[in-house]
């Protein structure tokens, strides 16, 4: 049984949702952060998210169609090219398209065999592991980091975005999409599982494979935790008609989110020295500890500003 949530730790948790053929599936959600959490120790199952490779030239695709809408979103509001790394990179596409532009790129996948089909299609980097075990051991730095569809199936939310938060440059920024749970669809979905209304739709062996449903107030209480500040919050969903609707109103059925990670304390501090600096603020002890600090940061970081 859960005792706790998994993002902000309260243990004022309501059963919310049970799902499954016998309804044994159960979702607590935290009164607190309002995250659902699934009872991971009813087991999970991430296998049925696997897909058959599909080429990102395979244009009306819907896998593609969907990855279009994603780069689109990004592309009006990533600035000039720079690097982008996608975790859960899929097929590639969004690589695909990035690469197109002018962009770097490189993905992350858990399988040989996905990391391979994009590299023998497309001859892009993807490295293979378990993101939330990736410490990034060449400390190489991203301006753009990709997690769609993936935060949902990580079942610690505040390191994978320490995680993101380790390959992003200091104002770097993130494109996340994930449900969302404050949606009318989740809604009757959630009223339709509780009585039972879909029991049918199950396997009797079906597990879940997310782990953590958010909305805004759970992803926003990620954010303040993590030292990241949204951008850009809409919703949307797989019906294109309706998202002009869901801009205004945002009770999509997913969220497309746009968050960016804050400047560390420590080198905001070295900034406004070395602006001080410039003015002739400093007396020349003051300035030797100031660079001697700034060099110890760029070294640290593998990033010279």
């Amino acid at each position: 049984m859960l005792h706790a949530c998994r993002l902000c730790g309260s243990n004022n948790l309501k059963l919310w949702m049970r799902e499954g053929r016998n309804r044994d599936l159960l979702y607590y959600r935290c009164r607190r952060c309002s995250l659902w959490n699934y009872d991971l120790d009813c087991g999970m199952d991430q296998a049925q998210y696997v897909e058959s490779y599909v080429s990102p030239e395979q244009v009306n695709h819907k896998t593609n169609k969907a990855i279009r809408a994603s780069w689109s979103f990004l592309r009006r509001h990533a600035g000039e090219p720079g690097s982008i790394m996608d975790i859960g990179c899929g097929n590639g596409g969004l690589l695909y398209l990035a690469r197109r532009e002018g962009w770097q790129v490189r993905g992350m996948e858990l399988t040989e065999k996905a990391a391979r089909d994009i590299a023998e299609d497309q001859g892009i980097e993807v490295i293979v592991g378990d993101f939330l075990e990736y410490e990034n051991p060449d400390n190489i730095e991203y301006d753009i980091v990709v997690l769609r569809h993936v935060l949902e199936h990580l079942p610690d939310p505040i390191l994978a975005m320490r995680r993101i938060a380790n390959l992003l440059k200091d104002n770097g920024l993130a494109l996340l999409e994930f449900p969302n749970t404050r949606s009318l669809n989740y809604a009757v979905k959630r009223l339709r599982k509780n009585r039972g209304l879909q029991r049918g739709k199950y396997a009797a062996d079906w597990r879940p494979g997310h782990c953590n449903e958010y909305c805004r107030r759970s992803f926003e209480y990620l954010l303040r935790e993590t030292d990241f500040e949204l951008v850009i919050w809409q919703t949307y969903s797989n019906k294109p008609m309706m998202n002009a609707v869901y801009r205004l109103f945002p009770i999509g059925s997913k969220a497309r989110v746009l968050v960016r990670k804050r400047q560390s304390r420590l080198r905001s501090e070295i900034d406004a020295g070395l602006d001080a600096l410039h003015r002739g603020d400093f007396s020349e002890m003051d300035k030797n500890e100031l660079l001697n600090a700034a060099d110890e940061i760029n070294s640290a970081s593998g990033a010279v500003r």
